[in-house]
Order: C-alpha cells, then structure tokens, then sequence
C-alpha cells in the first residue's frame, strides 16, 4: 500500500515544503494538497518547490475542478512540472466544492468533469485534443504522463469515475461505504469493457496517532462536516429516502444545519456539532498504531491502493513520525 499526506496550503509555504520533505523521508509516496485560491495559497507555485526538495515523491490537488482554471493552463502546469522533475504529478478532481462555492459559482457539472479530463489529461500526455472547437497539443510534452483521480460519492460520479478515471479517491476511511463505493467504480468499467483492477484506489481520510481517542475526535471533527457538505448536495439531488445511497453515507446529515466555507478543513470549525464520535470513528483513523494497522489492513482487503492522511489537526509531525516508524513498515511488510 501506498501512503500519502494532504496538506492545506496555508502560509508559510516553506511549512508544506518541509513536510513533503520529512514524509518523503518516511517512506510516504504522495503529497496531496487542497486547491482553494481564495482559502489558502495558490498550490501550483508550492509544488515546484516540493518536486524540488523531494527525489521520488508525486504531488498533485486533493482536488481540482474544472471551473477555477482554464483546462489547457492546468495541462500545461502539469506537463511543464514532469518536463522539470519527471513525471512526479497527478491530477486529483473533482466537481468542485469550496473553490466553486466562495467564489458564488456551482460546482461543474458531470459532463463538463468529463470533458476537463479528457482536455488535460491528453495535452499533459502530449497529445493532440479537441479544446473549443479548436484543435490543440503541447508539441514540447511527448515524455510527460499524468493519472487522473477523479473524486467521488454518488452513483452517477462513481460510474462516470469508473469508465474514464485512472484512480478513484473516497474522501473517508469507513470500510462499508468503502467496499459499496469501489464495487460501484469497478463494476461502471467492466461494463466499458476497462480493466476494474486497473483502477487504483485511494482513500484520504483524517489520521492522528495516540491514546487520548476524545481529543483526537475533536481535532477532526471538522472532516464530518466537510464529507457532510458532500453528502447533502446528494441528498438534494437523489431525496433523503434513496435505495442508491447506503444508509452509513447518508444518515448523518439528518441534523445537519448548513456549511460555513471559512472554517473549511479547520480543527477549530463551530458548524459541526452534528458529527457525532460514531461517525468520526468509522470516517477516519484514530488511536494507537496498532488501531491504525487493522483499519489499513482492512482496507486493503477492499483493494484499496493508497491511504492518504489529511493532516488538519495539531498532531501533525507526531502522526507521519508515528506512521513513518512503525504503522508503514509494519503494513507493507504483511
């Protein structure tokens, strides 16, 4: 299994920078940043500094959208990244939550998500694609590759996920809606007659290393609300009482009141009294190394390719030291 870090890009810069650097030196393959331009710094500008300080890591947003950039100026930051440093990149996204809604936009439509992918994953690869009515390539990025994880909760995304994606990501850690989510992605590609296997999963979720489960429970909390805010746009769309939803995913909304995108990915959030220990216990990973192993391993059991951590809490280099250490080796040498 493959391990990574997501990491808010707040000021300083040079602070993301250094925690590449030290999960790197940790034996973490990924480094996964949130892309919100208005809440935090631009993460493009901070990943040539983390390709530069780092010799084998992959960085990439958890996630982008299709709304804030123009598509063939992404492809060109990517493929002008593996132009400098390898092909080190990867393309999270998804319909666009925070970056869309701040700004007073909706997030992208489905079709439009699809056809983002399509743009810049094939200019990032050097390849000639319809943009606009126009026809466009990077001449220059022949050598360049770049995998698309698309994020996802919903029947529809999940299938849209499984026959075009190269990876999926499940932003939370609950092994049912994990098993229900990766059979939904795997059975939408065998139908395109694509490989299911050759999908790779990844689950990013809160992880925080110690005894004192209470006080890990409120340094998270925040994650509730922000899959919540996911959740509800699905309860808005498919009603309260769907059959195509698991119960797990969408019974923990009933309470909730609304969203307040400034405390977004913050342990200090004040909107999330909703969220309950339940909930948090089954969304991410908390407790001693020991606890963190069975869940990893549970979720490998799924098929689960990559556990990146969000690391929006105080326990930061205490966590990736203790996965560093002891829960990695320990997983990857069973």
């Amino acid at each position: 299994m493959d391990f990574g870090i997501v990491l808010q890009t707040d000021p300083p810069a040079w602070r993301v920078v250094e925690l590449a650097k030290r999960a790197e030196a940790l034996g973490f393959t990924h480094a996964w940043t949130f892309d919100s331009h208005v809440l935090w710094q631009e993460p493009y500008v901070i990943y040539s500094q983390m390709l530069s300080e780092t010799h084998r890591l992959i960085v990439g947003p958890m996630v982008t959208n299709p709304g804030t950039r123009n598509w063939t100026v992404t492809a060109s930051l990517y493929a002008t990244l593996n132009d400098m440093f390898g092909n080190r990149t990867v393309c999270g996204i998804g319909r666009g939550d925070s970056a869309m809604r701040v700004l007073g936009h909706k997030p992208s439509t489905l079709a439009t998500l699809s056809d983002a992918m399509t743009v810049i994953k094939g200019l990032a690869q050097g390849e000639e694609v319809t943009y606009n009515g126009t026809q466009q390539q990077f001449p220059w990025a022949k050598e360049s590759t770049l995998d698309i994880y698309m994020g996802a909760y919903g029947p529809k995304a999940l299938k849209l996920c499984g026959e075009q994606a190269d990876g999926f990501i499940l932003q939370l850690a609950d092994p049912q809606i994990a098993a229900w989510t990766i059979e939904a992605v795997r059975t939408a590609a065998s139908n395109v007659g694509r490989d299911p296997d050759s999908i790779k999963v990844c689950v990013a979720a809160p992880a925080y290393v110690g005894d004192d489960i209470a006080y890990q429970r409120d340094q998270v909390r925040w994650f509730g609300g922000m899959v919540g805010n996911h959740v509800a746009d699905l309860v808005e769309r498919y009603g309260a009482t769907t059959d195509l939803l698991p119960d797990t995913l969408m019974s923990y909304v009933a309470n909730r009141k609304g969203y307040d995108y400034s405390e977004h990915g913050k342990a200090t959030s004040t909107h999330v009294d909703f969220v309950t220990d339940d909930v948090l216990d089954r969304f991410c990973i908390l407790g001693t190394p020991a606890q963190h192993i069975e869940r990893l391993e549970e979720l490998r059991g799924l098929g689960v390719d990559q556990f990146a951590i969000y690391l929006q809490h105080d326990g930061k280099d205490v966590t990736i030291g203790e996965y560093g250490d002891k829960i990695i080796p320990a997983v990857n040498a069973r």
